[in-house]
């Protein structure tokens, strides 16, 4: 976008429908994927056959030199990292950032083309409910031409891989990577689905590990995305930063992030950030959690409205090393040997043992 169509890029990943997300068992955990989901070669990426549609229009947005992508495979602290970067960005501003959501301050770069299409059929309804998840979704569901038309500088969410975006970010752009440990991943991935209708997963935690290690869920496979970044994290323009780390030392890894985007914090700024970041209060913000967000006077309208189950939270725990109170000894066993086999001959390590504290 923001150039002649002589200029426009051909992308070479092409996607294929995946057979086995047409079949009973799938679409028994999966009931809104009617469409199955597609794969993308050479790289396998995997997602709704809604967004492959576009995925050649997302990757010819067009970066600028004062954008911040902020990239991650999903659950690996996306929001809290956006919230993190947008204040660093904008002098921590807090005044406009308990006025405006932050899905409206930081538009969700596919969030338009991934939602299958059983969802925009429950939810075409009546004028006041349309307009109702239009304000819950906010600018989330922004399009590429009114992201392309946004005055910078931009801070873009993105969950799709390094080179799915257009080949010139990493050059011009500044990106900011989130990892987190896989077992953690999987619970929360796990959560998310059962939480959003548009997923409405309703098998079980072993089933869905499967899924999340044979690739048949959004966004997979794990570490493909990761270790793109991960080969990548030299380069001037790339922040690698784990969940972990975030966790374990808040305010000092704002400070490697803000002198990343050249910016310089107080210490009277960097005290508050780290207040207005900390898991508890940042659970209670209704401008960062979609959960809490006010429409009309119903504080809890991604419920009201049916795009969120009645139970489960947008913003869970926040902790690191939950899967222990979720995994059998059988599943940890057959999730170690998966990582192992994945991360064999690189030199990426995730942190395993780790004290929860903010």
């Amino acid at each position: 976008m923001s150039g002649a169509d002589n200029q426009r890029l051909p992308l070479k990943e092409k996607f294929e429908l995946m057979p086995e997300t047409l079949g009973s068992q799938f679409r028994n955990d999966f009931p809104p994927y009617i469409d199955g989901l597609v794969k993308s070669f050479p790289n396998q990426y995997v997602t709704t056959p809604e967004f492959a549609k576009k995925a050649e229009d997302v990757y010819n947005l067009n970066p600028r030199p004062d954008d911040v992508y902020i990239s991650t495979f999903p659950k690996c602290g996306t929001t809290w990292v956006q919230e993190l970067v947008w204040m660093v960005v904008n002098d921590c501003d807090f005044e406009k950032g308990k006025k405006e959501q932050l899905s409206i301050r930081s538009p969700f770069l596919e969030m338009n083309y991934m939602l299958p299409i059983k969802l925009a059929e429950t939810f075409e309804m009546e004028e006041i409910c349309r307009k109702a998840i239009s304000l819950v979704l906010g600018d989330r569901l922004r399009d590429l031409k009114q992201i392309d038309q946004m005055a910078g500088p931009r801070i873009i969410k993105s969950h799709l891989p390094l080179y799915l975006l257009n080949p010139q970010v990493l050059s011009t752009s500044k990106v900011v990577y989130v990892a987190r440990n896989p077992k953690d991943v999987i619970v929360s991935y796990y959560h998310f689905h059962q939480l959003l209708q548009f997923h409405q997963y309703v098998s079980n935690l072993d089933t869905f590990a499967e899924n999340f290690m044979t690739d048949r869920v959004y966004s997979a496979p794990f570490f493909p995305h990761l270790l793109d970044a991960w080969n990548k994290r030299h380069h001037p323009n790339l922040h690698f930063v784990f969940y972990e780390d975030l966790k374990r030392n808040l305010r000092g890894e704002i400070v490697k992030i803000s002198q990343f985007l050249g910016k310089k914090l107080s210490d009277d700024q960097l005290t508050k950030l780290t207040e207005h970041l900390r898991f508890d209060n940042f659970a209670k913000n209704k401008m960062v959690n979609y959960e809490k967000q006010e429409v009309a006077g119903l504080e809890t309208i991604g419920k009201e409205i049916g795009l969120m189950n009645i139970s489960g939270h947008f913003i869970r725990k926040g902790k690191t090393g939950d899967w222990k109170n979720h995994f059998s000894p059988e599943l940890n066993e057959r999730i170690d040997e998966w990582m192992w086999k994945n991360l064999e001959g690189t030199d990426l390590r995730f942190i395993t043992e780790l004290e929860q504290q903010d």
